[in-house]
């Protein structure tokens, strides 16, 4: 299974970015997906997950800035980031993984290489 990554980049403060995030491999099935981030010096957190089901889950230094969708036909997830700050700079990783109890848990080995997220004037 492989997760690959795009989009990501350099934005100004208060802009824009995406970022998606492609699944393939041998007869992969979708439970829930989710990104991730960690900068400089800090732990990977969880920016936001979403089941196959569309159900969905942020962080909430986030909410109503980022929106999480999922293509299940393409087996693609988005991240639509908004009103961006400096502190969301950050490497941003693809995670597949389970759905329980409304709580996400990636899987083992399963993630994307990671991309860059600059945001800065």
């Amino acid at each position: 299974v492989q997760l690959t990554e795009s989009g990501g980049g350099l934005a100004q403060p208060g802009g824009s970015l995406s970022l998606s995030c492609v699944v393939s491999g041998v007869t992969v099935s979708i439970n829930a997906m989710a990104w991730y981030r960690q900068a400089p010096g800090k732990q990977r957190e969880m920016v936001a997950a979403i089941t196959q089901g569309g159900t969905t889950k942020y962080a909430d230094s986030v909410k109503d800035r980022f929106t999480i969708s999922i293509d299940n036909a393409k087996k693609e997830v988005y991240l639509q980031m908004n009103n961006l700050k400096p502190e969301d700079s950050a490497v941003y990783y693809c995670s597949k993984g389970t759905w329980y109890r409304g709580l996400y848990s990636p899987s083992a080995g399963r993630w994307g290489q990671g991309i860059q997220v600059t945001v800065s004037s």
